[in-house]
């Protein structure tokens, strides 16, 4: 099997709402001109934007990494953010700690772990108190 891949790197501005999801607009468009159906296109994208939100509202931004296989789509953010202290409680559909002006911008609606969870095949998050996260997702093809 050939193993093989093509990275896409990303730095996510986290001080830049305007620029928040940029990079799952490029992902998407380097995704069609490779050939990739649809839905895969709209799992990797959902989620590469719910993540960027992420890191944008509670990371001061962050770094993505695509890894495009034949038959999978990896993807791995990772920011430097105060980190999740309850991975499983932050899972909860409608549970978030956005600050009432992020939620005022009709962000922070606690909808951005669950619908990364949901539009992938394979997600798992790794976190520590004060140092920060990283979340890997696969979808595959």
């Amino acid at each position: 099997m050939n193993n093989s891949f093509v990275n896409f790197h990303f730095d996510i501005d986290g001080d830049n709402f305007t620029s928040a999801g940029e990079a799952s607009v490029r992902i998407k468009k380097h995704l069609r001109e490779m050939g990739f159906a649809p839905d895969v296109i709209r799992r990797v994208s959902v989620a590469m934007y719910e993540g960027e939100i992420n890191m944008v509202i509670h990371a001061n931004g962050g770094e993505a990494d695509v890894n495009v296989y034949v038959d999978r789509i990896e993807i791995i953010l990772a920011d430097k953010g105060e980190g999740i202290s309850d991975v499983e409680l932050a899972m909860q559909e409608g549970y978030s700690t956005a600050p009432d002006n992020i939620r005022s911008l009709g962000f922070g609606a606690g909808m951005g772990l669950p619908n990364m969870k949901r539009y992938t095949d394979n997600m798992r998050i790794e976190s520590e108190v004060g140092k920060g996260t990283t979340v890997y997702m696969t979808v595959n093809v």
